[in-house]
Formats: C-alpha cells, structure tokens, sequence
C-alpha cells in the first residue's frame, strides 16, 4: 500500500510598492455589539453568514479599490499556474503518479508514468482521473485529497475525495488499468476516516460507524473489516478503543520482500500511541511493547523502523531523537541503532527503499541525506552522507520499499525547487528536474542569524534580503514562523512571496522558535503546554533583534501566521501589539480557554494543555488572545482570514476575535473563504485572490506607511 499525497500550495504572500490611498474602513456598527456568540458558533447559520458576508464585502471593497489588487491577483495566479512547476511524483506499482493544477485544470488530474518517461523533459502522462470533469458530472464541489493504491501493483486505489476541502472525505474504489471507478466496489461514505487496504477484497477502516464510534475530538476509534460486497453495517469489529483517545486506526507495511505487517495504531493523544499486530489468520491482536512517543513507523527486512521521540530502554539505552530497529516477531530483543543525532540535529523525512532508510537529517537547520542499510552481522547499520546546499532544505517526496530509488525535493527562498533522485543501491544521486525562476531573485540573498531569548536561549532565524540593503531599519519586512507539534519551518521557495514582495525590495523573516521539531524532541517539547511561553518570547525576541540590526524597526514590520502559527500572531497581537505594525491572523486558534470544545480541538490538548489541570488551564487563560483584547490597549489593524469548511480549526475562533474587535471599536480586515477546509483555498484562483488581498493590507502598512492602516 501506498499513500499518494497532493502537494500543499504555499503558505504567504505580501506586496507591492506605490499607490493611491485607500482608507481604512471599521466594521459595520463599529463599537456596537456583533453577533452573540451562539449565532456566530453555528457555522452555516444564516445569522452567522450574513455578518461574514457583511465583513467579507467590507474589507474586500476597501482592499480591492487598490489599482495593484489586480496585478497582485494575475502574478500570484501566474506562479500558482506556472507550467514549469515540478511535477511532484509518488510512487506505486513501479510507476510515478502525479496530481497537477493548472488554468485548464483548476481542480486538477491525476495522472501516471513510468519512471524512464519521468526522466524526460516532457514525460508521457496518462490521465487517470480529472477532477473538474468529475465534478461537474456529479454536480459537486470535489477536491482530491490523494489516493490509496494496493500494492504491489497498484491496479485499484482508494480515491480520497472531500466536499470543498473538508477533512471528511469519501472513498471510491477507482481500476487504474481502465481509468473507471469500481463499479460496485468499495464506496466509503462522508465521515473522518481512514483506510487501508488488507488485499483485494478486504479493507480495514475506522469511520463513524454510528452512535458511540467517534471520540470526543471528533475522530473514530472502532476499526472494522469491510469486505467487499458485504455492507458496511455488517463490518466486524476487530478493535475499540476509547471515546477520549483522539483516534483509532489502521496501518499496513510492506517490507522490500513483500512481508506485511497489519497495524492498529491507538493514538492516545497527539503525542502518544499504542500499536497492536493484527494476524487476519486468525483475527488476533498483539499489543507491540515501543515507546508511546514515536515520530515515524517504517517497515523493512522484517523490522519496525522507528523514530523515538523519547529516551528509551529497551535492553540498551536509545536517546530520543534516534531511529531504531524493532523486531515486531521478537519482544525480548535488543533493539538496533541506525541513527542517532549530534548536537543540534535532527531528522525530519525518513522512508524506506528496497536498499535501506533514508533520512532528512538537519544541522543548526541546514539538510543531508543519510542513506543506512544494515551491515552482515544485522547488530549495526551503514551510513552514507549526501551534503545538500545550505540555506536550503529537502523533502522526502517519495520513497518505496519496492524499489531502491528515492525522489527529493531541494529548494530554497531563492533557490527554485529541485528534483533529485537517489539510488540507494548504487549510493548515487542524479538532479534530475529543476523548476524555473519564478521570480526575479538577482541580488537577493539569505543569512542566517541568531537572537537571544528571554531565558538565554540562541534562536535562528533565515532573513532573505537584497545584498544592497540598507540597515537603517526602513526595510519592509514579513516574518513568520510556527513553533508548534514538532513541526520544522525550513527553506521554502514561495514564488508568491518573491513576485509581490522580494522582488520589490520587501524583506521575508522566518523564525525557528521553539514548539517546532528544528532542534529535535526536545525543542518541541520546551514549547508545550505551559511552556509555550517559550515560543511567544523566542518570536518577541527575534522582532527586537531585527529592530536592533537596523533591518526594520515597529513602522516597516509586520508578521503572519497560520493554524497553529495563527494562534501564536494572536499572543503576539495581545503580548506585544508595541512591535508589530501588521499582523495576518490565517485559520487560526483564539479561544484557547474553550478550543477543546471547538471543531477537533481536542485532540491538541497535548500540545496546548487541559483546562481542567490547574496550571495549564491558567497558562490557557493567561494567553488566550480572545479573553485579552482590550478597549485601551493600540492594536495593529489586523488581517483575519479562515474557511467556513473548516472543519479542523473551525471559523468560529476568527469569527470571535473579529466580533469582538467590532465591539471594542477597533478597525481590521476580514476574509472568510466560504469553501477550503484547514489549506484555506484549494485551488489557484481562490489562492490569489486571498493572497492579492494580504499583498495589498501588506503594502499599505509596511510599504506605503499609510496613516489609515495605523490605530
């Protein structure tokens, strides 16, 4: 089985220099009361959507009347569809598959080649499944979400669709030799799920079932076997868990031979999970005696190959932050080493080939490659070492255990992103694809500094700036970072971020504070629950530290986030609103004294704490930015963006913090995408036109210094 992953787009975008003003406008009935709460809770609501239509036409029409709206809109529109964007592939059946996006194809296909044909400047594609076709055949509003293909030839998949983004998603059965859906087949219905393939004709799923199947984060926890022709009310169960773990499901691993492995993995929470061996032979289970804290689960020549995201004694002593090898048949056996981290390292992407693991291993935030295949003796493992360039970083983009080579990507803010492949039979490495400049970067460059935080700690941080700046503190200047759920912010090629902002002289900051997995376990976990202050105070730290180089000082400096990153622009908004002169809040988490009860907050309790465990719920009430928006504070004119299909986040928390900056008299922007889900927009024409919106809220502080954009 392989899992066939859609490529997120990009995450920002900014500005343009020069226009006509354009003012400020508050919010209907500015200073009088929004929308109580329970209207605004319920999401499709008609109250709720005509106060959002009220908010989106306002800030639209003051934002739109900009004459560089509709530039930002068709450059943003022109990267987005760019022709010669890498073709990203996975791998199956000993072919490459490859979900593409462009003007003809808004909602994209999906489509196959052979890895000779790849290797072509212009590979042959077949088309397997167009989405827009689709969807206007079946009048709805599709978005592909990947697919899962039975291997080893991956001639039937699992189509992941979902209604606008949504995380619920449907399953259909699809014939690749064909190009038809199953019909007949297997038709997994609306619900948050997960599947996996067992053989042909058997399928093991945790769905909602119906009453008492789904966990209090809105996840299901009874793993069922679905046969085919056989309905799904007639499933048996073969595993239940609990209502307050946050999922239940399963997963199955081949190794290079061909072994597999059947998993049910009991997430207890975010962080921690059990694993149980299911024998479809004979229905049995067996729990798997591995450390709860793990960070990636890979299986080859009959081993678990594991990431530890704890110390671990399990006959020797393993660091966390290691990956180990497990033999699932034996329990009383020592675990083997394959890798274990210096100093500031750490592993992000790890998959498995026919000929060993390969790792993504980062060094004070710059990549190698790590090749490991096991020595004769089978008690030590072989490392190769591939230097990758620095001020980059690489992803993971396919691996198989039924083929010794690898694809990865490289790319960097200025570095237009590269396709390499790896052999990890021959211990050879070919670029083998590279994108064209999709914007302008003669004379930018990136650098990276460190700023002290406030206990001490050293914090990097990448600034991507023209050589022949000026280091008088007059640089517009974008920052961003995440800091949350082991999450590493690297190197990314925003060709958004270079059209409307690099190349017109703007500066782009991204923070490796801590909460994120920069730094290994560790520094994930200095970012936790009631450590999370950590995070707040490392990216404060970095705002000072660009004041204190003279790359911008309060008037040219502004900051986005997004999710998790949202949340954090929130406390920064609340804690510091005296550093920042814009602020971009995207499907962000506000309400941090009730976002346990709100869409899937649950399951990130362990992140963020419990309101019912005395100290964490006093951090949760000391930060929440809602509960701390205050009458006499001077707040920056933020930007609001969420999605009203969001159904892992929610749009309740952005809908919240917007009505209550209306009721305090306070002026912002607002933006609600009515389709999405979490990503926010799906598809190049909903990305630029949310984008083309920040460009200009973003020009108009930072760039123009526009008295309006200031309260």
């Amino acid at each position: 089985m392989r899992r066939l992953y859609l490529a997120m787009t990009s995450l920002v975008c900014t500005s343009l220099l020069g226009a006509a003003p354009v003012a400020v406008r508050a919010a209907p009935g500015v200073g009088e009361p929004a929308p109580p709460r329970a209207v605004l809770e319920q999401v499709e609501g008609q109250q709720a959507l005509d106060w959002v239509k009220a908010q989106n036409s306002r800030s639209a029409e003051a934002l739109k009347a900009d004459k560089r709206y509709s530039k930002f809109y068709d450059d943003v529109l022109t990267v987005e569809q760019a022709p010669g964007r890498l073709p990203l592939p996975e791998q199956a059946g000993g072919k490459l598959w490859n979900f593409w996006q462009d003007a003809a194809h808004p909602k994209g296909i999906w489509r196959v080649t052979t890895p000779a044909s790849f290797a072509k400047a212009e590979p042959d594609w077949k088309l397997m499944l167009d989405i827009d076709a689709l969807s206007r055949r079946e009048k709805r509003d599709w978005v592909f979400q990947g697919a899962e293909c039975l291997e080893p030839e991956a001639e039937r998949c699992l189509i992941t669709l979902s209604l606008s983004g949504e995380d619920a998603s449907f399953y259909r059965e699809f014939d690749t030799t064909t190009g038809q859906f199953v019909s007949g087949g297997f038709d997994l219905p609306h619900s948050k799920q997960r599947v996996e393939w067992l053989d042909r004709d058997t399928l093991l799923v945790s769905r909602d079932w119906g009453a008492g199947t789904m966990t209090q984060s809105g996840y299901p926890y009874s793993v069922r076997l679905v046969k085919r022709g056989v309905p799904l009310s007639a499933a048996k169960e073969i595993y239940r868990g609990e209502p307050g773990d946050m999922i239940v499901e399963p997963e199955v691993l081949h190794d290079e031979t061909g072994r597999r492995i059947a998993l049910i993995q009991r997430n207890l929470d975010f962080f921690r999970s059990e694993y149980r061996v299911y024998d479809p032979s004979t229905g049995s289970l067996r729990q798997i005696a591995l450390p709860q804290k793990l960070g990636y689960l890979g299986f080859y020549s009959g081993k678990l190959i594991v990431r530890l995201d704890q110390d671990w004694t399990s006959g020797a002593q393993f660091t966390r932050g290691s990956i180990v090898a497990v033999d699932p048949q034996a329990p009383d056996a020592t675990p083997v080493l394959v890798f274990r981290p210096e100093q500031n390292e750490t592993t992000t992407d790890i998959g498995i080939t026919s000929q060993g693991v390969i790792a993504v291993v980062y060094r004070d935030v710059h990549p190698s490659v790590r090749v490991y295949r096991p020595q004769e003796s089978g008690k030590a493992w072989h490392e190769n070492y591939y230097i990758l360039p620095r001020m980059s970083s690489a992803t993971l983009q396919s691996s198989s255990p039924s083929v010794s080579s690898a694809y990865l990507r490289v790319e960097g803010y200025i570095i237009p992103p590269e396709l390499w492949s790896f052999d990890t039979a021959k211990g050879s490495s070919a670029k083998i694809k590279t994108t064209p400049a999709l914007f302008d970067a003669k004379g930018l460059v990136t650098d990276q500094y460190w700023a002290k935080s406030s206990d001490g700690v050293e914090i990097p941080y990448f600034v991507t700036h023209r050589r022949d700046w000026k280091e008088d503190g007059h640089n517009p200047t974008l920052f961003t970072a995440y800091g949350g759920f082991d999450l590493s912010y690297l190197p990314t090629y925003y060709a958004d971020i270079g059209k409307t902002w690099l190349e017109r002289g703007g500066v782009y900051v991204v923070g490796n504070i801590r909460g994120g997995g920069e730094f290994g376990p560790a520094w994930h976990e200095a970012g936790m629950k009631s450590g999370r202050q950590h995070a707040y105070d490392d990216f404060a730290a970095i705002g000072r530290d660009l004041a204190a180089r003279h790359i911008a000082d309060r008037e040219h400096l502004g900051i986005r986030g997004r999710s998790n990153g949202g949340l954090l622009m929130g406390v920064e908004f609340t804690q510091h609103p005296e550093l920042w002169k814009a602020v971009v809040i995207g499907v962000p988490l506000l309400d941090m004294e009730n976002f346990e009860t709100m869409a899937a907050g649950a399951s990130w309790a362990a992140e963020y704490g419990h309101m019912s465990v005395p100290e964490e719920r006093r951090f949760l009430q000391g930060i929440s930015p809602l509960q701390h928006l205050k009458k006499d504070v001077s707040y920056p004119v933020p930007f609001i963006f969420t999605s009203t299909k969001d159904d892992r986040v929610g749009p309740v928390h952005a809908r919240l913090f917007a009505a209550r900056l209306q009721e305090l008299g306070k002026p912002f922007f607002y933006y609600e995408d009515t389709g999405g889900g979490h990503a926010g927009t799906v598809n190049a024409k909903e990305i630029a036109y949310e984008r083309a919106l920040e460009a200009v809220y973003l020009s108009r502080s930072l760039m123009d210094q526009d008295p309006a954009f200031r309260h």
